[in-house]
């Protein structure tokens, strides 16, 4: 059997440019949700007018300004800069509103007149230069010498007068995130949720009296971390034995469910597996955790709602904020000197809780673990994830800092008390 290759480059050629199957129509088309589809091009819609109107703003308030540092006469240069920077817009408009559509070409031909505006201005000017005669500002008329540098300057700063909110607009979410992590507790937590119900549709006004609404689809996750050594464990099991609401994730045990846990390992969708590899914490062990709890204890005449609590080390924690189908309420648990941090796994090594390798020594395991808790500490810092820190000198004062931060992930709690 002989293989025809091409001549020069020896490749296999196939016999058929491709091939045809019987009754094969193609792969299936996905279906589009047409409520969705109207809802975005509606929101393209707003928009794009928005654009538009604050790049017509900005010329407007640019004028103003230049009218009354400059003259008049630099100000209506500035306009007629500013209004092109308008239409240049419009016309990028049209060709996005044309993408992929028949009139596709067309509408990047017409589009591509863009491009002519700032010149247009220009040449509106030079003209008026020429025709004003001996008054023309223009000292050595000649063929690049039609225009003054400050009517050149004034024509092109208009013109790009239309960036100014594009940039504004960028900005303005990044320097509203910072500003919020800021804020320190409880009043952090109210501008995150109407952050948050903004970005969905909710009425933000209905927040006050209810933060966490009906038709929020979201699970409120109680997330306690800290580096090791903080005490957070006992924390989180004092929160869990005083007040019933809150529950711990269910784990998937591999003894039980041998043929799941698995799968969940294979695929790599555990969030986390105990030293044993016999327990897993999956995602659903998450977030499916509380409704489950909280319909067996409803089936014994309990109607309270659950709310899943982690203690979680930073590793996880880190994980955790990446599930977009939980809305986390952090609290951090820490000390308040390093070297506190550092007598506390002393004593942890030394009582045997930390194995030691053959390679090592108990000074480098805990050099190793100071320097991890430092990288901890910056993540606690710096992530925004947290809104609570407590300290945990006392035991008693911790528990009672943890209960009222825990108090926020209930509508109750967290309209009724002051950050």
């Amino acid at each position: 059997y002989k293989v025809p290759l091409e001549r020069g480059t020896n490749r296999p050629m196939p016999s058929h440019p491709s091939y045809d199957l019987v009754e094969y129509e193609g792969p299936m088309a996905v279906p589009i949700d047409q409520t969705v589809l109207e809802a975005d091009g509606e929101k393209y819609g707003n928009i794009k007018s928005s654009l538009l109107r604050n790049a017509a703003i900005a010329g407007a308030a640019g004028t103003i300004i230049a009218d009354l540092f400059r003259g008049f006469e630099v100000a209506i240069i500035y306009f007629a800069g500013a209004a092109a920077g308008v239409a240049y817009l419009f016309l990028l408009g049209i060709k996005t509103d044309t993408v992929g559509s028949e009139d596709a070409k067309l509408g990047s031909n017409v589009s591509n007149l863009r491009f002519v505006f700032p010149l247009l201005v220009l040449v509106g000017v030079a003209v008026a230069n020429m025709l004003s005669g001996d008054a023309s500002p223009v000292s050595t008329p000649g063929m690049f010498s039609t225009v003054t540098p400050e009517q050149f300057g004034a024509a092109m700063i208009g013109f790009l007068t239309y960036r100014l909110p594009l940039f504004v607009s960028q900005l303005a979410p990044v320097i509203s995130e910072s500003a919020t992590d800021m804020i320190p507790g409880s009043a952090a937590m109210a501008v995150r949720l109407a952050a948050d119900a903004k970005n969905r549709g909710v009425d933000v006004s209905a927040l006050d009296a209810s933060p966490f609404g009906e038709d929020d689809n979201l699970v409120t996750v109680l997330l306690v971390s800290g580096p090791e050594g903080t005490g957070k464990s006992t924390l989180v099991n004092r929160l869990v034995n005083d007040d019933p609401r809150f529950v711990k994730p269910v784990l998937l045990d591999r003894l039980t469910d041998g043929v799941k846990f698995e799968r969940f390992e294979q695929r790599g969708e555990f969030l986390e597996m105990d030293a044993s590899g016999r327990f897993g914490l999956s995602k659903e062990g998450v977030l499916e955790s509380a409704e489950k709890i909280a319909s067996e204890s409803n089936a014994e005449g309990e109607t309270s709602r659950k709310v899943v609590v982690v203690d979680a080390d930073v590793g996880l924690a880190k994980r955790l904020v990446n599930l977009s189908e939980a809305r986390l309420v952090g609290v951090w648990i820490g000390l308040d000197d390093l070297d506190k941090f550092e007598s506390r796994l002393k004593a942890k090594i030394a009582s045997g809780a930390v194995s030691i390798q053959e390679d090592e020594t108990e000074e480098s395991v805990l050099r190793a673990k100071v320097r991890q808790v430092v990288k901890d500490i910056e993540f606690g810092v710096v992530s925004g994830v947290f809104e609570f820190t407590i300290l945990n000198e006392d035991i008693d004062e911790s528990v009672r800092q943890l209960k009222e931060a825990a108090s926020y992930c209930f509508p109750a709690a967290a309209s009724t008390d002051s950050p």
